[in-house]
């Protein structure tokens, strides 16, 4: 199998497919079905005794999920991957797949909405507790560190904040204690690799840039394959103690000797968590998705030049109070955007126009730009966040995750820069 280091090209050829084996089709087919026919009697034994891999069914795994799976791996330099449902079941995934009832991790306070409720109410009704750490100063996360703590959780540029999250920094404090950082980095595909700056596991909604078209739902958690689950195995016990719903397997012990690779995170999420939950992605969704795949490298590119022009301009517009971008920031907050983000900056940019009547009568004058829940899409996109993605946030947590009243959230698309600027100038103008 060949290896590509370059983005454009891995979005393309990156995993083991070449061609479909059983026809030489190039493009990657829908393989739209539940179900797989065994060879034989010790087949269908062997794939369910996880002493070989292979199809099942396909609330598990499917060929076609399969393309998409290794070439998120490959894209974000991991060993393996699982693709889900959505964004927020890999959200869901990645913390019920290390901690349970009476465990706990520690999660920065720039989260999407989204996660933020997922964190503090669902799965704080499920015996999980979820605490929050400032990440401006990453010691916040050893400071709330205990016994019981089984991951740490960011995202890589959060918004509306965009307050790029500090990887190395955060991810060197769980090392020595035995914690994995986990890190959302939907935003941001191509231009940031956390797992190059140590994160152990990367996820993302493959809704917004990677599918890129706003056509598809989906999520993907990608195991970096480089930490070391049995050096504190009373730090990880879903991975080191018998899982008595799979005969007893202890997955840090046996999914190295089963696979070759240092994987028990994604296996242990499949076999169990995917079977047990049932949150699979659809082969169709898939295959639009991996159309969306091959060109986001491209994409990104005219999404982040875009967005750098947008915000030259909204600095010129007196009714703009204040233009948020990852290199907008001051001091280490700005310098993290430097060091982590190679390439572009993201195509999110916030702007506030001072009242929520401010925000709401820009977004109702827009005429280009759709005014959607969305980020991500080759279209540009505005919202207010205030009204919309974090309503269900307190006030208090609101002011707390950067939605001022007045907060409006741009996703910049791939159109030319000159209509992008010509539609907000009008909108501000109205």
């Amino acid at each position: 199998m060949a290896t590509y280091k370059n983005p454009e090209t891995i979005a393309l050829h990156g995993g083991d497919y070449r061609s479909d084996p059983a026809t030489t089709a190039v493009a990657v087919p829908i393989y739209q079905t539940t179900s797989y026919q065994f060879k034989n009697a010790e087949t269908a034994a062997n794939l369910f005794g996880l002493k070989e891999f292979g199809n099942i069914y396909t609330r598990i795994m499917n060929p076609t999920v399969d393309v998409l799976e290794k070439r998120v791996a490959a894209l974000e330099g991991g060993a393996a991957a699982l693709a889900v449902g959505s964004g927020q079941a890999a959200s869901a995934y990645c913390v019920q797949n290390l901690a349970q009832t009476g465990d706990n991790i520690v999660a920065s306070t720039d989260l999407y909405g989204g996660t933020v409720n997922l964190f503090k109410n669902t799965l704080r009704q499920q015996g999980i507790e979820v605490r929050f750490a400032d990440p401006a100063d990453p010691k916040n996360f050893e400071k709330l560190t205990d016994d019981k703590t089984r991951a740490y959780y960011g995202e890589s540029c959060p918004n509306p904040y965009l307050r790029v999250f500090p990887i190395k920094e955060v991810a060197d404090i769980g090392r020595k204690k035995g914690i994995p950082l986990i890190i959302d980095n939907t935003a941001a595909p191509i231009i940031c690799k956390p797992l190059e700056h140590g994160a152990t596991i990367v996820m993302h909604s493959l809704t917004k840039y990677i599918g890129g078209h706003g056509t598809s739902i989906g999520g993907i958690i990608v195991d970096g394959g480089n930490f070391d689950w049995i050096k504190d195995r009373k730090r990880q016990p879903l991975l080191n103690e018998p899982d008595q719903s799979y005969g007893g397997a202890v997955w840090a012990d046996a999914v190295p000797v089963l696979t070759g690779a240092n994987i028990p995170f994604i296996i242990r999420a499949r076999v169990v968590l995917l079977r047990d939950l049932g949150a699979p992605l659809s082969p169709f969704n898939a295959w639009q998705i991996i159309q969306g795949l091959e060109t986001v490298g491209l994409r990104m590119k005219q999404h982040c030049s875009n967005a750098e022009k947008v915000v030259a301009f909204l600095e010129t517009q007196k009714k703009v109070k204040n233009v948020i971008y990852p290199t907008n920031h001051q001091g280490e907050i700005k310098d993290r955007a430097l060091r982590y983000m190679k390439g572009g900056y993201g195509s999110l940019v916030g702007m506030d126009l001072g009242t929520i009547e401010n925000g709401a009568k820009f977004i109702n004058n827009l005429k280009m730009f759709y005014h959607v829940a969305n980020i991500g899409d080759a279209r540009s996109l505005a919202i207010h966040p205030a009204s919309t993605t974090h309503s269900q946030l307190p006030p208090k947590d609101q002011l707390a995750a950067g939605v001022t009243p007045g907060y409006v959230r741009l996703s910049i698309g791939i159109e030319h820069p000159d209509d992008i600027i010509a539609d907000i100038r009008q909108s501000l103008a109205a």
